[in-house]
């Protein structure tokens, strides 16, 4: 049933629906830009889930038992705005509202962000935010059966989110939808506003599904409401019954008309246009506003809206009588929930094994990053493990795991902590977003796929780093030495992305102590996402690496105190340039450099960072099987990839593109004596002379 009794649509429902149109009119129009349509489009929408259907506290944003509300069409932020500042958020006051396109810039973005009250998550890439809504409803699943027990319902929260056309269209949502019909999420509710139009107009354009159908045939309940922007009975009723139903997510199909009111409502223009003074004007006349005065709330309608404090204040006091009986039943799992409401994960470091303990037979390092898993994953309930369909072959599984499945399925229960995104990269991460975000560090996911997929959930990955998510991601085969899988899966360039991207620990260890210092940086760092790139290929365990040296992003791991030649290399490259080195010694005085975290390794002071590359006395050559882009900052030449790769045995493609250790022995040494000139003393080159030592070795 409803939060507050409703009955029938009244005069002060409709009183509050007309201002939040009019103010919506206004606010765009102030300065002649934003997206009003949809804001007086569903303008009942927001009147039904603030006023009468969501479980919040206004007074306490954070409160722990809330309903989450996620706006997947992130562009009709302007609607949670007002409806923020209408339930008494007192960070949302009006005149932070009318900041919405101001030059002078506060909460009210173009786009809701999270860091602000109220906003669960960054939403506007569109269909990103029907994932996030997703994984929002698998933390309370998966916390519900955790800790919840007969008479305490301490987590039975409704996820609702509030999609559009454009989401719906967009492939990271229908992959999303997907997930939540497979694992029967009851406790998530997509509201569609069907209002029928985009940018470029109607949808009828290009978008011809029946969404209804569609939805049911993925294993949603579907409620259908004929006129929801007028009809605010209708929209609580279904709201109410979505609310209640069981056993499924629920799909609410509300069709509204954009820009209500307004000359062109129906219409692509107010989409994303501001009406124009006499529009707006046209539009307060309709409903009873005083045309000319602006950013108008009658006090009637403040007064509609009071009851929320206080009702939010009740069902908060009611929860927290409830925690406080929890937490004498059933001391334990209170212990270990209070812990992770506060974000802690006490005593992972016993559990990380030292270098002595490593394998010391080569293997690859995505295996290696698998002795962290079965460490860490069985012993915290914070960790949500799982792969885009590469359980196995990613080292993301350990004994005795349990999958997070629908128990009806009979394949696992919602306690489960191992997932089976399938083959869904950009929702696995867009979801995991959703787990982060719930309650920051409470949750830490690991996600995995190769890392040529990952290009798929770059999208997903720069919103987590937007966003300060942790996650844990780990990408396997992540260079040619994939082998036979070809082009196809070798990845050349996608590292730059993420080397590139703010705000992510992107890490390529280059034997098992660095991935176990891969790890630490991860769990350390609480507040940004990591991402691993990891071999297919074994590689030896070096005698020089250190985990120490991960946490400065690059460190000498091997060679000459004074250098006349300094190789730099990465991930399954530090073992092949050590290799090098030794058949270079005997000509010269060589140091090699592992560096796992490029980004890391430049916030270390200038002399630290002189320490390890000495590029001012001797010459640097950079030694990795990806694209030279971006070592002209730390090296005079490189030995890099050119082309796609082709389908070979490994250690055929590395020969094949130049990268055996007697080859590039041999061209680093000629780019030596080049540069050595006539007295024998090396010459450095100037800025901007890098040269490529492997270009045109081999052809695709």
């Amino acid at each position: 049933m409803s939060i507050t009794k409703f009955l029938q649509m009244s005069e002060e429902d409709r009183r509050a629906i007309h201002t939040i149109r009019c103010l919506a009119a206004d606010l765009c129009q102030q300065f002649k830009g934003g997206h009003p349509g949809t804001a007086m489009g569903a303008a009942s929408i927001g009147v039904a889930l603030w006023r009468y259907l969501m479980k919040y506290n206004p007074a306490n944003p954070d409160w722990f038992a809330r309903d989450r509300f996620v706006l997947s069409a992130g562009h009709a932020c302007l609607l949670q705005y007002m409806m923020l500042h209408f339930a008494g958020y007192e960070e949302w006051s009006l005149d932070e509202v009318k900041k919405y396109h101001a030059p002078n810039y506060g909460k009210a973005a173009g786009h809701p962000e999270i860091e602000y009250p109220g906003i669960e998550v960054t939403t506007g890439p569109l269909g990103q935010g029907i994932a996030n809504a997703v994984g929002l409803a698998m933390a309370g699943k998966n916390l519900g059966a955790t800790y919840n027990r007969e008479g305490f319902p301490l987590v039975d929260g409704k996820v609702w989110c509030f999609t559009g056309d454009g989401c719906l269209q967009e492939g990271v949502g229908q992959e999303a939808i997907s997930m939540a019909g497979h694992w029967g999420l009851d406790n998530l509710i997509l509201i569609y506003d069907n209002n029928s139009v985009t940018v470029d107009g109607s949808i009828a354009n290009c978008f011809t599904d029946d969404s209804s159908a569609k939805l049911k045939a993925t294993g949603w309940h579907v409620i259908d409401v004929e006129n929801g922007s007028d009809d605010l009975t209708a929209v609580v009723k279904a709201l109410e019954t979505a609310k209640n139903l069981k056993g499924k997510p629920t799909f609410v199909n509300i069709r509204t008309v954009i820009g209500i009111g307004a000359a062109n409502q129906g219409k692509g223009k107010v989409h994303g246009q501001a009406l124009g003074d006499a529009d707006v004007a046209n539009v307060k006349r309709q409903l009873g506003f005083d045309a000319d005065a602006k950013f108008v709330v009658p006090s009637s309608v403040y007064d509609y809206w009071t009851e929320t404090k206080t009702r939010g204040a009740a069902v908060e006091a009611e929860w927290n009588a409830l925690w406080t009986k929890y937490q004498a039943t059933y001391p334990k799992e209170a212990t270990e929930l209070r812990s992770r409401m506060a974000g802690k994960l006490e005593g992972w470091q016993e559990l990380v094994p030292p270098k002595s303990a490593l394998p010391t037979a080569p293997q690859p390092t995505r295996k290696s990053s698998g002795i962290m898993v079965e460490a860490l994953a069985p012993k915290y309930n914070s960790f949500m493990v799982g792969s885009a369909d590469l359980l196995e072959s990613t080292f993301v599984s350990w004994p005795g795991m349990t999958e997070f499945q629908n128990p009806e399925s009979g394949l696992g229960d919602y306690s489960g902590r191992q997932i089976r995104y399938g083959i869904r990269e950009f929702a696995m991460v867009a979801v995991g977003n959703g787990l982060a975000a719930y309650q920051k560090g409470m949750f830490l996911p690991v996600m995995s796929t190769f890392f040529m997929f990952w290009l798929y959930a770059a999208p997903a990955v720069r919103m987590a780093a937007l966003q300060n998510l942790r996650f844990i991601g780990i990408a396997t085969h992540d260079s040619i030495g994939i082998g036979e899988d070809g082009p196809t899966h070798q990845p050349i360039a996608l590292a730059t992305f993420y080397r590139a991207l703010p705000g992510i620990n992107f890490v390529r260890p280059a034997d098992a102590e660095e991935v176990i210092g891969a790890w630490q940086l991860a769990l350390n760092d609480e507040v940004e996402p990591s991402l691993f790139a990891l071999s297919r290929q074994p590689v030896p365990l070096l005698e020089g690496s250190s985990r120490d040296g991960v946490a400065r992003g690059g460190y000498v791991v091997y060679g000459s105190a004074n250098p006349q030649l300094t190789l730099l290399a990465t991930g399954a490259e530090v073992s092949r340039a050590i290799d090098v080195a030794k058949l270079l010694e005997s000509r010269l005085a060589v140091r090699v450099v592992s560096l796992p975290v490029l980004a890391l390794f430049d916030r270390q002071p200038a002399e630290y960072r002189r320490s390890v590359i000495p590029a001012s006395t001797s010459l640097v050559v950079a030694i990795e099987a990806w694209a030279s882009f971006g070592w002209a900052r730390y090296a005079h030449a490189g030995c890099h990839m050119h082309t796609f790769g082709v389908s070979a045995p490994q250690d055929v493609l590395f020969e094949h593109f130049g990268f055996s250790p007697s080859n590039l022995a041999d061209k680093i040494g000629s780019y030596v004596d080049k540069w050595r000139g006539d007295s024998g003393k090396l010459v450095l080159p100037g800025v901007g002379e890098f040269e490529e030592l492997l270009e045109g070795y081999a052809q695709h």
